[in-house]
């Protein structure tokens, strides 16, 4: 069985819950997860793990990404994205005299940026999985039920405008926020503020955390990795996005403790270390240069308390 972690190229009409499933059958286990669904229309990194590196996912899921993506102005849709059912347009001839005059509508476009910035609430998308009672959004909006919305907390590092496609009416921005952040739901409300609606026609996500687009694989890349016996090669160690984290290693003496899960006193590592790790909100802990937990600090009782499990 694999443990670790795959930088998957998601392309666009797959679910991320397609590809877990494609990729039970190439790696040959059933111990697959996602770190952070794409939508159907979405592409890009999608890190998939495995094994044991299941057990990291809703860790990794807590870090930024960036994306690249692209607004079609004019027009709004039921599900925020162009894969919806129009519900309002502009009037004739109103986007195109937006769209007339690019210097003033990259000043205007600037301007409606720079009030996302920073930390807000967003409204997330009637058509989305995030779950109310039970259910998911998208089966209460199949099923024609108005369910109230409650605003998430997101924050948004950057927006910058890449380019404005005067024939096309469309917009190309890259986007780094948080957790929890739907671009779609962004591009709904950059819109609103600028005044015609707006909806995403596109969307690449190019980073979580240190891990690049430009090195993600293919489901057919992987299924000829597979062919040619070089599968491994695909498997990124299942603490490559920990290492903003400190790493400490057991002393022997540890050893029997930590295998069994049980708390670490003072003198379980090198003074060094134990300097380090009472700071950090959880720390990766060793034993022969394999991870097997994450641990944290209780201060109250000064030793060191089981994080997670590996």
């Amino acid at each position: 069985m694999y443990d670790g972690i795959v930088n998957v190229y998601k392309e666009a009409g797959y679910t991320s819950h397609d590809v877990v499933a494609r990729l039970r059958g190439v790696y040959g286990q059933k111990k697959v997860g996602h770190t952070g669904t794409l939508d159907p229309l979405a592409e890009g990194v999608l890190i998939v793990v495995l094994g044991r590196a299941t057990r990291l996912a809703d860790l990794i899921i807590t870090k930024k990404k960036k994306y690249t993506a692209e607004m079609l102005l004019g027009i709004t849709t039921d599900t925020d994205d162009i894969t919806g059912n129009v519900i309002s347009e502009a009037e004739s001839g109103e986007t195109d005299r937006l769209f007339s005059n690019k210097a003033m509508l990259e000043g205007l476009i600037k301007d409606v940026f720079s009030g996302f910035m920073g930390k807000s609430k967003q409204i997330p998308p009637r058509y989305s999985a995030i779950k109310i009672n039970g259910k998911k959004l998208y089966e209460y909006a199949r099923e024609g039920i108005e369910v109230e919305l409650t605003p998430r907390p997101i924050e948004i590092y950057s927006l910058i405008l890449k380019g404005i496609n005067e024939s096309e009416h469309k917009v190309l921005f890259e986007i780094e926020a948080s957790k929890g952040t739907y671009v779609r739901s962004l591009i709904r409300d950059i819109g609103e503020r600028i005044g015609c609606g707006a909806t995403m026609s596109g969307l690449v996500r190019d980073e979580i955390n240190g891990i690049y687009l430009s090195d993600a694989l293919k489901i057919s890349d992987l299924e000829k990795l597979k062919g040619e016996d070089r599968l491994a090669e695909s498997v990124l160690p299942m603490d490559k996005l920990l290492e903003n984290y400190p790493e400490v290693h057991v002393r022997k003496e540890a050893v029997r403790f930590l295998s069994n899960g049980n708390r670490l006193s003072q003198g379980s590592f090198t003074e060094q270390d134990e300097e380090l790790v009472m700071q950090a909100e959880f720390f990766r802990v060793y034993m022969d240069d394999e991870i097997k937990a994450l641990y944290t600090y209780d201060k109250e009782k000064n030793n060191y308390k089981v994080f997670k499990m590996l």
